[in-house]
């Protein structure tokens, strides 16, 4: 049987980590601040924003949720960052995304100030990640290192292959992994005899948005599989067709009218790798970890450590 990657008990780690460095700074003056903006109503951007402030509260982190309207300007938008980038209680600013269509995200990214950027999604430490100097790195990518650090999966002279490019994880892990001495690979739609590639991965990283995509013709046996995938099927069929028609994932889908599945395939991933993390409780978890790590980071950075 495979290792199951477990991010809830890294996840607490962390966490527990986390504590002395939060009590030493709110002795010296007050806790860390974290303002977390979320724009209109999406249920999703919702639910994530609720853990990170129940996460906040969990640890002693002062926390605020600012929430304007779905028909809020680029302008008045703008106007909210700064105020925020102004504030000496406030250590880190996250934007949720995505942005109503209207919104100039670029410029909203760009107005926060580097050194508030927990989300590690500024150009400035876009830069500083490439160059391997101090900042904030973007959290999935970041939590990503910490499993399989904290896992022991060894990185260095491995062969890690990242499917999908984005801003947000493709692009940012691949330079992490680079950075530990992986040999490192990024494939997206166009890459040729994507599942040959694929198999080549000693680690392999799956952050392409499609559900059960990567299926046992990509992954070489005893790989090392990260899933970074949150997908919600809401087709009972598609849910069969995914989960082999098991009763107990089946009855889950007739009782909640959908199922979370990675962007692998669940059952051929336990049949292949050599470990894995499952979703739920693989990767997700660590996301907000590494916000709170940044947050405290952040923190220190502007008190001059502690």
């Amino acid at each position: 049987m495979p290792r199951i990657l477990d991010g809830n008990r890294v996840r607490d780690d962390i966490k527990e980590e986390l504590k002395p460095r939060i009590q030493a700074l709110s002795a010296s003056g007050r806790p860390p601040g974290l303002a977390v903006v979320l724009v209109g109503h999406n249920p999703a951007s919702e639910i994530y924003v609720r853990s990170k402030i129940k996460t906040c509260h969990d640890l002693g982190i002062y926390s605020e949720s600012i929430a304007p309207p779905d028909s809020i300007t680029t302008e008045e938008l703008l106007g909210i960052v700064e105020q925020l980038n102004a504030r000496e209680d406030i250590d880190g600013i996250l934007v949720q995304l995505p942005l109503p269509a209207h919104v100039d995200t670029k410029r909203i990214l760009l107005a926060i100030h580097p050194a508030k950027d927990v989300d590690g999604f500024h150009p400035y430490n876009v830069g500083a990640l490439v160059a391997g100097l101090p900042a904030p790195r973007a959290c999935t990518p970041a939590g990503i290192i910490e499993l399989l650090k904290r896992s022991a999966i060894p990185i260095a002279g491995k062969r890690a292959v990242v499917v999908g490019r984005s801003d947000i994880v493709g692009k940012p892990v691949a330079m992490l992994l680079l950075h530990e001495h992986a040999t490192v690979t990024i494939c997206h739609s166009k890459t040729p005899d994507l599942p040959g590639v694929c198999r080549g991965a000693e680690i392999l990283v799956a952050a392409i948005g499609r559900p059960a995509m990567i299926t046992a013709d990509f992954i070489q046996p005893g790989a090392t599989v990260i899933d970074v995938g949150t997908n919600h099927i809401k087709d009972r069929a598609e849910a069969a067709r995914i989960f082999r028609n098991s009763p107990e994932k089946l009855a889950s889908f007739d009782k909640r009218g959908s199922l979370l599945v990675g962007d692998v395939d669940p059952v051929d991933v336990v049949e292949r790798a050599g470990a894995y993390t499952p979703v739920p409780g693989g990767v997700g978890p660590l996301t907000i970890a590494m916000l709170m790590v940044n947050t405290v980071a952040a923190a220190e950075q502007r008190r001059g450590g502690v």
